[in-house]
């Protein structure tokens, strides 16, 4: 695509960049609000793994194509950006979504504060991002001991490793108790 085609249609290369993550990002939010409502839809209590599973499971089936692993990348590279380009984005693509799923933990985990969710939901998106934005780290730190190409293994891995987190204790600060 030339630049005078990105400028008539999108006004500049951000606004590419914008709508290309726009689009993809409410994408990502529309079905984890689907799997969401599911989870609620069902009989019995809803898990914790459950509930983790159906947050990450839209993001890592990007790992799938090549587009999808360009967007992963895109999007870790957007949370390193300045807040005037990067919170108007992930607010308009992800807000609806994410509140929807603090709000659900909160539910399923009442010995915890808000602050203790809000705070577990963030490092579980930080945990996402580096874990599936092929940054390639596992395969330098442990050669043919884990494989970071299998999807299966990391969907695995982050439910454990984020449903561990959101189920321990609440935290209390040093000279706060």
């Amino acid at each position: 695509m030339t630049q005078a085609l990105i400028n008539y249609y999108f006004g500049s290369k951000y606004g590419l960049f914008e709508a290309v993550f726009i689009r993809r990002g409410k994408t990502i939010s529309d079905e984890r609000l689907r799997r969401l409502h599911a989870l609620r839809d069902q009989e019995g209590k809803v898990l914790v793994d459950d509930v983790v599973r159906a947050f990450l499971a839209p993001t890592i089936a990007l790992r799938e194509t090549p587009g999808g692993r360009r967007f992963l990348r895109l999007q870790a590279r957007l949370h390193t950006e300045p807040a005037e380009i990067s919170y108007k984005l992930r607010n308009e693509a992800y807000d609806g979504s994410t509140r929807a799923y603090v709000q659900i933990l909160e539910e399923i985990l009442p010995e915890l504060q808000a602050k203790d969710v809000y705070w577990r939901v963030v490092l579980m998106i930080g945990a996402y991002m580096y874990a599936f934005s092929d940054t390639h780290r596992l395969e330098e730190l442990a050669p043919g001991i884990c494989d970071p190409n299998n999807t299966d293994e990391i969907l695995e891995q982050i439910i454990a490793f984020v449903s561990a987190g959101l189920l321990a204790a609440p935290v209390v600060l040093p000279g706060k108790a």
